[in-house]
């Protein structure tokens, strides 16, 4: 069993930046992937970005590819996700998730996770 808490979320303007911090307990996360989601109001919970635990190999998605970087501590057991150049579309909840097993490919759905944090608000104004 994993243990995810999120913290970093909050109130920003349009231009500025957010690092939000996944911070795990409960087991080694050697072989995880580990992802952060977010979701708006009315919207389904989609993808941002994704790293190996073990090697570091980050995926992202289109919409903040060059603007979002994930990255993490391995002795901090903790995932980050830094946020620049935000915009209010990039308003949301996010999520961190933890998926137990490696994948060869880019895990971008919702079921291929097995562990959630409660999520984090994050809101940007114009």
């Amino acid at each position: 069993q994993v243990q995810l808490v999120e913290s970093g979320g909050g109130l920003v303007q349009a231009g500025g930046s957010l690092r939000l911090s996944c911070a795990a307990s409960g087991r080694t996360l050697s072989g995880y992937v580990m992802g952060w989601f977010r979701q708006a109001p009315g919207k389904e919970r989609e993808l941002v970005a994704h790293i190996t635990w073990s090697g570091g190999t980050t995926f992202y998605a289109n919409s903040v590819k060059g603007r979002f970087t994930c990255s993490r501590d391995n002795a901090k057991n903790t995932v980050y996700l830094q946020m620049n150049s935000l915009t209010p579309e990039d308003t949301a909840v996010y999520f961190c998730a933890a998926r137990p097993r490696p994948s060869i490919s880019p895990v971008t759905t919702v079921a291929g996770y097995d562990y959630w944090g409660q999520g984090t608000q994050v809101t940007v104004s114009s």
